[in-house]
């Protein structure tokens, strides 16, 4: 069986919280709007090993891209996300992919290129698979690297970083919830 972008789009939304931010989230305003990350695939692997749908999701990640890099900008937007998701009680992690290479190296100790869209950031997860994103104005599924990973639970490092060490650690934190996916 093959994994469509509307059964992974139900699926996901199988996690109410998912369901709320990405209905709030037309209200902060911003460009390129994405959902991204565990909170999305996790969903799958959850429905998948009888968990609930937001079992072990530590935070809701949104990507956006804003050409004002400045910190002020992207301050503004993190404040009205998190006065617009107070009452959910969860974590939202809000992003400005435009910024990204401004601070990754000083926070993680290696260089990062300069990102040109927010599906970019998508782009550079360190799992191919868990490459995906709903993009909140057109409701698709962003998934570079498609679906059958996730649907599969097979980890293996994405090309477009492949720092192996990295991979490695993230891959076994994933199995280590998961026992059943694999790693290649």
């Amino acid at each position: 069986m093959t994994l469509s972008a509307d059964a992974f789009i139900t699926l996901a939304m199988a996690n109410p919280i998912n369901a709320e931010i990405t209905a709030r989230l037309p209200a902060l305003g911003v460009d390129q709007c994405l959902l991204t990350a565990g909170c999305l695939f996790q969903a799958v692997w959850n429905h998948q090993a009888n968990l609930p749908a937001d079992h072990g999701v530590k935070d809701y990640d949104v990507f956006y891209f804003d050409t004002d890099v400045s910190y002020e900008a992207e301050d503004v937007v993190i404040q009205k996300a998190n006065a617009l998701f107070a009452d959910l009680g969860v974590s939202v992690e809000v992003r400005n992919q435009a910024r990204v290479h401004l601070w990754y190296g000083q926070r993680f100790g290696r260089p990062y290129s300069q990102l040109h869209s927010a599906r970019q950031g998508v782009d550079r997860y360190l799992v191919a698979g868990t490459c995906v994103a709903l993009e909140v104005a057109t409701g698709e599924v962003y998934a570079p690297y498609g679906l059958a990973d996730v649907e599969q639970g097979i980890l293996r490092i994405n090309p477009l970083h492949p720092e192996r060490a990295l991979f490695e650690v993230k891959a076994q934190s994933y199995q280590a919830r998961w026992p059943w996916l694999k790693i290649v």
